[in-house]
């Protein structure tokens, strides 16, 4: 005679593997992979941005841009005020040495305030 596993267990049992298989996903997506010699790299490569697009695109311009660097992918966020300024940042940044690409997520703002990507 088989022994049947009552379903009530047999549902638990499956949800806590998937509870389990999730919160194992998401613990690792939360933590840095990257060694700490490549965490100096990148907090290098968002120094060396940050200078050359004060001197080359003028720091009054990106005031109201931030740089993050990522495994060497550099992502440009904020707002500027011409497409010109955006492109330029885009065409400096990716220029540097360290960066392996551009992300970037600069707005344009339109003359009446609010920001709009070209």
């Amino acid at each position: 005679m088989t022994r049947r596993v009552p379903l009530i267990i047999h549902c638990s049992l499956v949800l806590a593997t998937a509870a389990l298989a999730t919160i194992a996903i998401f613990a690792e997506g939360c933590n840095t992979t990257e060694p700490p010699n490549r965490q100096l790299s990148d907090m290098q490569t968002t120094t060396r941005v940050k200078g050359k697009l004060a001197s080359v695109v003028g720091g009054s311009s990106l005031t109201n841009v931030d740089v993050s660097t990522t495994n060497g992918v550099v992502t440009l966020a904020g707002q500027v005020q011409s497409a010109d300024v955006k492109q330029k940042a885009e065409t400096v940044t990716a220029s540097l040495p360290g960066v392996v690409r551009v992300n970037n997520n600069i707005q344009v703002q339109s003359p009446s305030g609010s920001a709009n990507s070209p």
